[in-house]
């Protein structure tokens, strides 16, 4: 058995090393770890068990990590790679994630679990894995360097300690964490409490926010980007790539954010509803300190968690309020062209260039629908067909769908908006009964 730094460290972060005899030997629990093992925050329970102790959370575009229960134990089996990924249809690019995915797929647990991980490592260069806003020992916090060797390319780690805490955290590499964590090593961890305070959701939702500079034409983001970020994402996924949030009338929806973005916060808006913050990655907030919203700040590197009543059927926009995060790849890095005439500009430049097309001189609404040509491997800047016409959202946008009847998480498909109630092209009747003049000023 090869312990980190070479030696036997309480709460260590344990390798194995292929083609090395591993020796049979029991967890060794640091002081720290001992002392909150009954002290009412959990301790070494039974392991929890999903539709007995706790309603799943649902990780769209996403996956949950699966475990088998050794000793008492639930174990787990990281393992961190290149993956080929699709960011919506028409954009695949070579990332790095875990067990296939990006992001990787979401650690379930229970409060008082006792949890062990197995970290493989088969990127090209050496890793580690930190879990973001878990207490647990000081040698398994993953921080390369500090509290860990890192984990060579080859090599199996184990992680293990008792979740002594509830909530929503995260998951990601902790060393060269620009170039790792720019090409998708991170994930959603979920911690469901033993003795839940207050209703519980009837769907529970985990999104990690993220975003991406892929280059249009190229196959691989670039982590050494710093400002420029052209795919914002769900899960890993942009519009209209994203799977949308289906929920039952009456049903009470719980939505956990994380974001692991390199740079900038996401402040989530969510139409036709407000909602109340009842968490973040520090804790529940009591029911005293909360108040409505129909937006929440999702800082970087926090984690946020919000819940409402479906109460309100119809198909509902959730995106950033960034609106540059709500754009794909071709709406990036655009000159400005707003009220610009190119005359015959397009005409003399297609003698070299027989696709060019000036873009942007009555703004970026219709640039989706044109069907303009793309380098290869990209997207345009904005979404996808909706009921009406074309939606021109992209990136960090998704669909919250509410129906009186639903049976399962599969998409409903449109709303059908009662008659009367959507808004139309106004008739001329409309406007003489309300004395409305659209030649002129309002006065």
């Amino acid at each position: 058995m090869i312990l980190a730094s070479g030696a036997v460290l309480a709460g260590g972060a344990v390798a194995f090393v292929p083609g090395r005899p591993v020796l049979a030997a029991q967890p060794v629990e640091s002081a720290e770890d001992n002392k909150h093992s009954s002290d009412g925050h959990g301790g070494n329970q039974p392991p929890g068990e999903a539709n007995r102790d706790y309603k799943p959370v649902i990780t769209l575009n996403g996956a949950t990590l699966p475990y088998k229960v050794v000793g008492g134990v639930k174990v787990y089996h990281l393992i961190a790679e290149e993956v080929e990924h699709e960011f919506a249809p028409g954009l695949t690019a070579s990332c790095w994630g875990y067990n296939g995915r990006v992001h990787g797929p979401t650690i379930e647990a229970s409060e008082g679990d006792r949890i062990r991980v197995y970290v493989t490592n088969r990127l090209p260069e050496s890793t580690t894995v930190h879990w973001h806003g878990v207490l647990l020992p000081s040698g398994m916090d993953g921080v390369g360097g500090l509290s860990q060797r890192a984990i060579q390319p080859g090599e199996t780690f184990k992680y293990e300690w008792t979740f002594r805490q509830h909530g929503t955290f995260m998951y990601h590499s902790h060393h060269d964490e620009m170039t790792q964590m720019g090409l998708g090593l991170m994930g959603m961890i979920v911690v469901h409490p033993r003795k839940p305070v207050g209703p519980l959701p009837d769907r529970d939702f985990a999104y990690m926010l993220s975003e991406w500079k892929i280059v249009p034409g190229t196959r691989r983001p670039d982590p050494n980007e710093m400002t420029d970020f052209n795919i914002l994402t769900l899960n890993g996924r942009c519009f209209p790539g994203t799977a949308p949030i289906v929920a039952k009338l009456g049903e009470r929806v719980r939505l956990r954010f994380g974001n692991l973005s390199a740079m900038d916060h996401h402040p989530i808006h969510l139409h036709g509803y407000n909602f109340k913050l009842v968490a973040t990655d520090g804790g529940e907030i009591p029911e005293s300190a909360q108040w409505p919203e129909t937006t929440v700040l999702v800082p970087v590197g926090s984690t946020r968690t919000v819940e409402f009543v479906a109460d309100n059927p119809g198909d509902w926009a959730i995106h950033c309020h960034m609106t540059h995060h709500v754009m794909n790849q071709m709406g990036h890095g655009i000159p400005n062209m707003i009220g610009v005439n190119p005359g015959n500009l397009d005409q003399k430049i297609q003698k070299l260039l027989p696709d060019y097309m000036t873009m942007g001189q009555n703004g970026m609404g219709d640039m989706g629908d044109m069907g303009m040509p793309l380098p290869p491997n990209s997207i345009p800047m904005v979404g996808g067909k909706g009921p009406y016409d074309y939606i021109t959202m992209g990136g960090m946008f998704t669909i919250l769908k509410v129906r009186e009847t639903l049976d399962n998480y599969d998409d409903p498909g449109w709303y059908e908006i009662p008659s009367g109630t959507r808004a139309d092209l106004a008739r001329p009747d409309d406007l003489l009964r309300d004395g409305i003049s659209t030649s002129g000023r309002p006065g």
